[in-house]
């Protein structure tokens, strides 16, 4: 569970601290890497709402949410990270990777994008002129999680439940847009932690 702890609890046992005396423990399912820092703002039945902090990300566009588009995105982001930056500097892989799904609204079409967590802001330019640098700014996230090896389709049924339970909390959220986050390599096959995130206005 992420938590804030007093700095003093900090400097003893040695977590990750941060400016203004606070201090972050990721959670168990980063699994040793650094995550996006975020507060657990309250837990209901089948969601948890998270506030995050600003964070800096890489990405990259994606024609869908098919397991061939995402891999293909992926390697492009963890080449990036492997040097293929205008630096050729050799980024440490971090936790969760994003696909971003923003639903057609208008004349607009569906755009589908993934994304790899930085946890330093001085990141090298791409030399891919797909691959771009982002910001997502601080906020509030509602998430459900589940289990197991997810698939397009059990993405898309956590997000209709959370929706669910969002509008019978009476939560306001972005109706249009989700993310789904995964924490795991392909080949680990246990204890396989998967998010679904909606965003407050």
């Amino acid at each position: 569970m992420a938590r804030n702890l007093p700095s003093a609890l900090c400097l003893l046992f040695g977590l990750i601290c941060l400016p203004y005396t606070e201090c972050w423990e990721a959670p168990w399912f980063c699994h040793g890497y650094k995550c996006p820092m975020y507060t657990l703002v309250k837990e209901y039945q089948g969601f948890e709402e998270r506030s995050y902090n600003m964070s800096y990300w890489i990405a990259t566009d994606i024609t869908s949410t098919g397991q061939s588009d995402i891999k293909d995105g992926f390697w492009k982001l963890y080449n990036f990270n492997q040097g293929q930056n205008s630096k050729s500097k050799v980024i440490d892989m971090t936790r969760p990777v994003l696909v971003s799904v923003k639903e057609a609204d208008g004349m607009g079409e569906r755009q589908v994008s993934i994304s790899v967590f930085q946890s330093d802001s001085d990141i090298p330019e791409p030399t891919d002129t797909t691959i771009r640098k982002t910001v997502a700014p601080a906020g509030t996230v509602y998430v459900r999680s589940f289990g197991g090896m997810a698939s397009d389709q059990d993405a898309l049924e956590n997000v209709q439940q959370l929706k669910d339970d969002l509008r019978a909390a009476g939560k306001d959220f972005i109706e249009n847009r989700f993310d789904a986050a995964g924490y795991d390599a392909p080949w680990d096959l246990i204890n396989r932690h998967n998010e679904v995130w909606v965003r407050a206005p």
